[in-house]
């Protein structure tokens, strides 16, 4: 049977499920990742540095922009309400998610290619 979500877990423990605080988890090596020299903020500094996000962010970019072009706004457009406008930035939205995919995607692929080509050789 399960639990009903409002359930709360009783203050006792037992061997097999010990209640867990912030200060109990430790990672299965035995360290916290701070005593290993790894730091969060500092990989995810490097990603967001990294050439390839760097080209996933302007393929995004064009991509959007490309869509926001084809609905061809004029002024007399605000006019007539934001609901053409807002289905323009969804439209864009959809389309830069579809460009990071497609270089992903790409990326991907060329990954897999130069690890079987590894393997061969």
């Amino acid at each position: 049977m399960a639990k009903k979500a409002g359930a709360k877990r009783s203050g006792t423990s037992n061997k097999k499920n010990p209640p867990r605080s912030a200060a109990a988890k430790v990672r299965s090596d035995g360290g916290s990742g701070k005593e290993k020299g790894f730091d969060a903020a500092d990989a995810f500094s490097k990603l967001l540095q990294s050439p390839l996000a760097a080209e996933l962010v302007a393929v995004a970019a064009t991509a959007a922009l490309a869509a926001l072009a084809e609905h061809g706004f004029t002024s007399s457009d605000e006019a007539r309400g934001g609901k053409r406008a807002g289905k323009a930035v969804k439209e864009a939205g959809k389309a830069a998610a579809a460009a990071i995919g497609r270089r992903l995607g790409t990326e991907i692929d060329e990954i897999r290619r130069s690890a079987k080509a590894g393997a061969k050789a």
